[in-house]
């Protein structure tokens, strides 16, 4: 009787083992995909949205900020966009890669967040206009740009305070950007596609970056979902 209770002790503890050993592995699954799922979007938004056999023709996510404001809809007022939409995918990733690493529940290991934030700069930067002084970026054109990076710029150096903040809050905020990344700028270039169709003198193929990016940044939000259930089974 005794050994058949022990039995079915050691049977229920390795059991549980076994449980929280699977759960685990999960988490880290879920964890590693959010960073490759941030990477997979900003791979899309510098990768072709326009492709066309000369390279000088092609036009990535990038390239679209700068690119909408010539063409002759545009500047006539017929066709009314707001160019700084595209570079919403920029600024959600480079807050992702901080909140990912101010994230107390992810638990990432130091030299990882700190790779992250490193990350997080170079996107932060690329929001800068093609030829830039300091003094054009307080213009009025470019303001809205040099907000945007500001603001990124500042939460990288004060990471150590956003780690303090609830892990919930820091998710819902990233999620919320991403869906506006993947959702907003390719609706944005859709408004405009028959535009650079006319630029273009034909119709444009579509690249693959226009749907990388929203499949990117739709894994990362369905993967900070999964990983939010997976610690409260935890």
């Amino acid at each position: 009787m005794h050994f058949a209770s022990s039995w079915a002790n050691h049977t229920t503890k390795s059991a549980a083992a076994q449980k929280r050993n699977r759960r685990a592995k999960q988490a880290y699954a879920l964890h590693v995909l959010l960073i490759l799922a941030l990477l997979l979007a900003l791979a899309g938004y510098f990768g072709p949205w326009v492709a066309h056999k000369a390279a000088a023709l092609v036009l990535t996510g990038q390239d679209m900020a700068e690119f909408v404001k010539f063409l002759p809809e545009v500047r006539a007022g017929e066709l009314r966009v707001m160019r700084e939409l595209f570079y919403l995918p920029l600024v959600a990733g480079a807050l992702g890669l901080v909140g990912l690493a101010a994230n107390r529940r992810l638990r990432y290991p130091r030299w990882l967040r700190w790779l992250l934030l490193l990350l997080a700069v170079p996107v932060a930067l690329s929001m800068l206009p093609p030829a830039w002084t300091p003094r054009l970026m307080l213009t009025p054109e470019f303001r809205l740009q040099a907000a945007a990076i500001g603001v990124c710029l500042a939460l990288v150096v004060l990471h150590p305070l956003l780690r303090r903040l609830p892990p919930m809050l820091l998710e819902a905020i990233t999620a919320l950007l991403a869906l506006a990344a993947a959702v907003v700028p390719v609706w944005q270039f859709l408004r405009v596609r028959s535009a650079i169709d006319a630029v273009y003198g034909r119709p444009v193929t579509l690249g693959w970056g226009l749907w990388l990016m929203p499949l990117g940044f739709g894994l990362f939000v369905v993967a900070l979902w999964f990983s939010l259930g997976c610690q409260k089974r935890g």
